[in-house]
């Protein structure tokens, strides 16, 4: 089994690390191709997944320099699974999105007799409509005629939320039995709340935790305008802001906090292991998703709110369809981006330690009983089982010779 990804390196991409150890507890052996990430090698194993990857692009953004990184990026990844090919041929490729650009070598893998499966992690389409929103219609209809593309060579879809399956089915004309629904669930027995750690605090009463991607549509400006309200309209200077995380508007974002004041208030530790979000996480009183309504947002399910419920966290988001559907009674709802909306619901949730306490509650037994990871992983083995014919008990697997990469 070979899955590629490009936006992010393999193992931080959650959801396709879950994936990984799915199909190798259930017998098959998995390769993943994939970006580097700071100090990767070109080549590792890590606990039994064969690890592929490339120098990313370095460019700037803009409609030329995107156009760049993904013709790059194709040339890259098509490389690399020729590499993976030649030591044995692949039963199933696993192309992850965005962006949607893929699908011609699933469909070379498919004529020469390996399955084509799309994990549809993001609406493209929507995704440049909520990026940039004067978009000019020409981009907008490519990206359409991609994800349409996709969608009709790829042998099943696996959509991360019902909104996703319906695009699957309407707009890419897939049968209903061959889209499957598998949420990014939270791996519970290893996300879960330890001891704080008060110095984490700064000094301050509340800690507010955010992590995630920094880019324009993650609306994490929201946060620090957030805290601008809340320090200088509210006069509060009891509420301390940590930000995990990195993308194209990192520096953007770290300059907006000085411009408005709240640099005193307002961490951004950039990208941190493991044990740095859990010590966070674990002291935090409030985790923070900050997403504006729009196109994408509204139908997306936001793996961040998954993160901070797996750590008994209350979270505090704008009223979105899809994140209503995740978190329910574990979140506080904020007028659709109304900053100041945002503020004050925040301050409240701060100031009733007993509603945070119940919240967290109802987060961590949700994520246990319905969102964990254990729930979702077989489903997604099914898909794989049933593409081959039989599920597979261990011998029936193809594995990769142990001595060549």
């Amino acid at each position: 089994m070979l899955i590629i990804v490009q936006n992010l390196p393999v193992p931080f991409d959650r959801r396709v690390w879950l994936e990984c150890k799915a199909l190798l507890d259930a017998g098959y052996a998995v390769s993943v191709v994939c970006p580097k990430g700071r100090g990767d090698p070109s080549f590792s194993v890590i606990e039994g997944v064969r690890l592929y990857k490339y120098r990313p692009y370095e460019g700037r953004g803009g409609g030329a320099g995107y156009l760049v990184e993904y013709a790059y990026s194709f040339l890259a990844t098509l490389a690399l699974v020729i590499r993976v090919w030649r030591r044995r041929r692949l039963d199933v490729l696993q192309a992850c999105n965005p962006p949607d650009i893929f699908w011609p070598i699933g469909l070379i893998c498919r004529i020469v007799g390996c399955r084509f499966v799309f994990d549809h992690h993001d609406l493209c389409p929507e995704l440049y409509e909520s990026r940039f929103p004067d978009h000019r219609r020409l981009p907008y209809l490519v990206l359409r005629a991609l994800e349409w593309c996709t969608f009709r060579t790829a042998d099943h879809v696996i959509s991360t939320n019902d909104s996703y399956r319906e695009v699957a089915i309407r707009r890419g004309g897939k049968e209903p039995s061959h889209v499957t629904v598998v949420r990014t669930g939270p791996d519970a027995s290893r996300l879960k709340r330890e001891a704080p750690d008060p110095g984490l605090r700064g000094g301050r009463r509340f800690l507010v935790a955010y992590i995630g991607v920094m880019g324009p549509q993650d609306g994490v400006d929201v946060v620090v305008r957030v805290a601008s309200t809340i320090v200088h309209e509210f006069g509060r200077r009891d509420v301390a802001f940590t930000l995990m995380g990195s993308g194209d508007c990192f520096d953007e974002l770290v300059a907006l906090s000085n411009e408005l004041d709240v640099a005193d208030f307002v961490e951004f530790m950039g990208r941190v292991p493991d044990d740095v979000v859990a010590r966070v996480l674990s002291t935090a009183d409030v985790g923070i998703s900050p997403d504006r309504k729009n196109p994408l947002n509204d139908v997306s399910t936001m793996n961040k709110t998954m993160e901070y419920m797996a750590f008994s966290l209350p979270t505090v988001a704008f009223d979105l369809r899809e994140t209503r559907i995740s978190a329910r009674d574990a979140a506080a709802y904020a007028e659709p981006n109304d900053v100041e909306s945002f503020a004050r619901t925040l301050v409240d949730l701060l100031d009733d330690e007993e509603l945070r306490q119940s919240m967290g509650a109802i987060a961590r037994a949700r994520v246990e009983d319905e969102l964990d990871w254990s729930h979702q992983k077989g489903a997604y083995v099914k898909v794989y089982d049933g593409l081959l014919g039989a599920p597979v008990g261990g011998s029936t697997g193809r594995r990769l010779d142990a001595g060549r990469h």
